[in-house]
């Protein structure tokens, strides 16, 4: 049996405190800093949480632009249209699939047009998120890259 001393103690406590940080970002929940992939701007900040062991996203705020100071949705799909979309839950249902080490089975919204994509996304990294919104085949598609806020 092994004697836990204080220098052991300290050591054992030091490593749980850099490694817990770096478990804690192995996973995509949390607030992401959505890029727009067309301008590369930061355009909102997306709260991404567990449900019934599927993650989900909903808007926390629009950040403003120079196109957009107001940090409205517009030009938007008439439903989201002039609004700041907090609340709005744009990523549902998606889940781990170990083969592919990614998310997926979700769906994402755009606000932008109000349709509704097939989703997939898969962390880069402890603080770059790949979400990929795709019709059909995922060629099909388009890709941003997120990033962890601050």
């Amino acid at each position: 049996m092994t004697t836990l001393t204080p220098g052991r103690l300290l050591g054992a406590l030091a490593l749980l405190l850099f490694t817990l940080p770096a478990m804690a970002q192995s996973t995509p929940i949390g607030v992401w800093r959505t890029i727009d992939d067309e301008t590369g701007e930061p355009k909102s900040h997306v709260r991404i949480y567990e449900r019934g062991g599927k993650l989900f996203g909903d808007v926390v705020q629009l950040l403003p632009t120079a196109s957009n100071p107001e940090a409205v949705c517009s030009p938007c799909a008439d439903e989201f249209e002039g609004g700041n979309l907090q609340g709005v839950v744009i990523l549902r249902d998606m889940a781990w699939d170990a083969g592919d080490q990614e998310f997926s089975g979700g769906r994402i919204t755009d606000p932008k047009n109000g349709r509704t994509y097939r989703a997939y996304m898969k962390l880069e990294g402890p603080d770059r998120l790949r979400v990929r919104g795709f019709l059909g085949v995922r060629a099909l598609g388009r890709t941003q890259v997120w990033r962890r806020a601050p």
